[in-house]
């Protein structure tokens, strides 16, 4: 069957990851432009959808015999990060949606074929949450279910959904078997009424509704081949951008735009400062020594935290392109480093906040919504440290990993 993919013609030319960083940084001016309706609407507007399309953005990580670029992961995360900067709602739906066609490239490609043997432009939303309701039967599974923090999923003709397979069917007997479970649109509806957050409002993270479908096996996608770099799609995408750990991948999708929702809330207080004088000391704020702290060490902490991510995707996809395994101790601290990064850039913008005074409480000023965003992003489970640290003390010891999404 994989003579479906090799039928559809290839992009006549990859863009550089140079070109696709500067078409990104290019959307900023409009994406602010939208940022308050994106918030008020609760979703990325169509247009945005279509622009991200029109320049290539969700290609970056799909397979070239899709249609896609298979490009480095740093191009992604650089795509994501200026895309956020503009709006860090649509910066984090870029995320979820656009390392899915990584997750597709792991499936059986009849999966793929399915998803992409028509339309290479179609979107993919997910949940993970297990919280799917499974019952085995011939050829597949029967799936019902309520997920929330489906991402951008009215944008999108097929969703992921996380699900647990138990022995026997029956919940809490013996050892589970994660699987993520690939559905078309026509198999689940849509709640729009759910989403009803403080911030990150304009991601559109809806809930998924699911009664009773029928999904069949090679539409899964199991954790434990995800975790062992062994998963059914590498038959055909050879590339070694496939044998990284999906969990590596997916944990940066979900702490990256906190990085352009961070850059805009130290712009916005860079502008506050260059005007802003105390009426109670008289004193301007850029003179402020105490708000120069804590700006010089957001700015600071920031490149720190970028270079590191980089490195680790330079490193990992070192161990790819040589075929060799990346040691699990490693796995462990990259995914905790990961798992920090929206906490420590929220320590660094509420240290900002709090020398801004009466002028940090007006819903006006150009630095609660990158604020808000980023206090409402460290509610996922991937950007809570406390998963993780158990795994990086263990592997410095050999013991295998409590947490295996790593």
């Amino acid at each position: 069957m994989a003579t479906a993919a090799l039928s559809v013609p290839a992009p006549a030319a990859i863009p550089t990851h140079d070109e696709l960083v500067a078409r990104a940084r290019a959307m900023i001016p409009a994406l602010k432009s939208r940022a308050k309706q994106t918030t008020a609407n609760r979703d990325v507007s169509a247009e945005t959808i279509a622009e991200m399309k029109a320049n290539g953005f969700f290609r970056i990580l799909q397979p070239k015999r899709w249609g896609g670029y298979e490009m480095h992961p740093n191009t992604f995360f650089e795509v994501q990060k200026a895309l956020a900067e503009g709006c860090m709602s649509t910066g984090w739906m870029y995320g979820v949606l656009g390392c899915h066609p990584y997750e597709m490239a792991l499936f059986h490609n009849e999966a793929q074929e399915e998803v992409w043997g028509e339309d290479q432009d179609m979107l993919v939303s997910s949940t993970y949450q297990p919280v799917g309701k499974v019952t085995t039967v011939e050829g597949g599974f029967r799936l019902s279910g309520r997920w929330g923090f489906s991402t951008g999923s009215v944008h999108c003709g097929w969703v992921l959904l996380g699900a647990m397979i138990w022995p026997n069917d029956e919940p809490g007997s013996g050892v589970p078997d994660m699987r993520t479970f690939l559905l078309p649109r026509s198999d689940y509806t849509i709640d729009r009424d759910a989403w009803h957050t403080f911030g990150l409002q304009g991601t559109g993270s809806h809930d998924i509704i699911v009664d009773d479908v029928f999904v069949p096996d090679y539409r899964t996608h199991r954790a434990v081949d995800g975790f062992l770099c062994q998963n059914p799609g590498q038959k055909e995408n050879t590339g070694p951008l496939y044998t990284l750990p999906w969990a590596q991948v997916f944990v940066r999708s979900v702490s990256t735009a906190a990085f352009g929702g961070a850059k805009a809330a130290l712009e916005a207080a860079k502008g506050i400062m260059a005007s802003r004088v105390s009426t109670n000391t008289g004193k301007a704020s850029k003179a402020d020594p105490f708000l120069q702290a804590a700006v010089a060490k957001a700015y600071a902490q920031i490149q720190e935290m970028e270079t590191t991510q980089r490195v680790t995707f330079e490193d990992l996809m070192g161990y790819a392109e040589r075929g060799e395994a990346i040691p699990m101790e490693k796995r462990a601290l990259y995914a905790y480093n990961s798992s920090n990064v929206v906490r420590r850039l929220v320590d660094l913008i509420d240290d900002i906040m709090q020398q801004f005074g009466g002028r940090a409480i007006y819903t006006t000023s150009e630095i609660i919504q990158p604020w808000l965003d980023l206090n409402a992003g460290r509610a996922h489970v991937a950007n809570d440290p406390n998963n993780r640290f158990g795994d990086v003390v263990g592997s410095m010891f050999g013991e295998p990993p409590a947490f295996t999404f790593l």
